[in-house]
């Protein structure tokens, strides 16, 4: 299991400035001008997880495997692109595929980079966003609903369906999004989102894109806080070309320069680590010679899920999973004298992974 975050928002706003950096890839073209970015840009990056490296100093594996994120950097929109303005409609396909959003806001001013709305309003740019989202799932949602009215005159399951789509379209018109729908515990709005997928259900973090001298915000990012907060969402304040600067620096020079600029987090770190948050994942390491590795998983996840993010054999085989908390390894300095002191628990199908548990899986084929 790995976590997508799309980065989506206005034209010119730094989306692929912060894709360059973040993923050091150096590869989403960057211009002056609405569109540059048609097709998706997409980079794999590795997780900063410093347990891993405390874990292989023990173990001396031949590898050490971190869990990845997958950036989608996408085109910007505009408004009306649920009506497909802007190739909009291919743009909302591609945030469809994602787990996640990061919403970059223009919290600049530079006379020399253009607004797609000539002007620098982050709130209103963000209703601008917001908006074609929710309108895309209305769209979404009236198709769905006139292939129910006919599958639900022989069948239960579409009627259910049926009343719980009217119940959430009557919700998106009074322009509210589905994460804000009461009704999402129901196992018909389930089945809805996992064939819909809508597009304001997503988990939103707002990037609150900022000048270099004012790293640790300015008027236009309070705005954006003020916003997230009071509409159940995260943000985090980034400068991309600060972020585009430390592409080339080595782990011990990013330290640094952050320091000076009195941050504790990169970019990636704060968005990686508030993406985890926001969608309740946390992460399992396996601990081998051939191998170190971090394992994705959602928070509640039992033992047997948990091996079948490994492989699914693992899953159907579950016999026990022998688990070691990462600070009893640690602590121990190994399998062997964690053992010997009696922290190694023997865990059964209900056990209900911790973030940072060691664990090695017992299997039948």
């Amino acid at each position: 299991m790995g976590l997508s975050i799309g980065i989506i928002g206005l034209p010119n706003v730094g989306k692929s400035s912060t894709f360059n950096a973040l993923t050091k890839a150096q590869n989403a073209q960057s211009a002056n001008y609405p569109f540059c970015t048609i097709e998706p840009n997409r980079a794999v990056v590795n997780v900063p997880d410093k347990r891993l490296l405390a874990l292989a100093k023990i173990v001396n594996p031949e590898r050490v495997l971190h869990s990845v994120v997958e950036f989608v950097d996408i085109a910007g929109l505009v408004r009306g692109a649920s009506k497909g303005e802007g190739l909009g409609n291919q743009f909302l396909a591609n945030i469809k595929e994602c787990d996640a959003i990061l919403h970059m806001v223009r919290c600049f001013e530079d006379g020399n980079i253009t607004h797609v709305e000539g002007r620098i309003d982050p709130i209103g740019d963000i209703e601008i966003i917001e908006l074609e989202l929710l309108l895309a799932d209305i769209q979404t949602l009236n198709k769905r609903i006139e292939r129910l009215q006919k599958q639900a005159k022989t069948d239960k399951e579409a009627k259910n369906s049926l009343e719980c789509a009217h119940a959430l379209l009557a919700h998106l018109e009074n322009l509210l999004p589905v994460r804000s729908f009461g009704g999402k515990d129901s196992e018909a709005f389930e089945v809805l989102n996992k064939e819909l997928r809508f597009l304001s259900n997503k988990a939103v973090i707002f990037g609150a894109n900022v000048e270099e001298n004012a790293i640790n915000g300015n008027a236009y990012s309070k705005q954006v806080f003020e916003y997230a907060h009071s509409h159940g969402a995260e943000a985090i304040v980034i400068c991309s070309k600060l972020e585009e600067e430390m592409v080339d620096m080595d782990e011990a020079e990013r330290k640094e320069f952050l320091k000076s600029l009195g941050c504790e987090e990169s970019g990636l770190e704060q968005i990686i680590r508030t993406g985890f948050a926001k969608l309740g994942l946390i992460s399992y390491f396996t601990a081998g010679v051939k191998e170190v590795r971090s394992w994705t998983i959602h928070q509640g996840d039992k033992a047997p899920v948990a091996a079948g993010v490994i492989h699914k054999d693992f899953e159907k085989g579950f016999i026990r999973a022998e688990t070691i908390s990462y600070d009893d390894f640690i602590q121990y300095g190994g399998e062997a004298k964690a053992k010997e002191a009696g922290a190694l628990r023997v865990e059964g199908r209900d056990y209900v992974v911790q973030d940072g548990d060691v664990m090695h899986f017992r299997f039948n084929v």
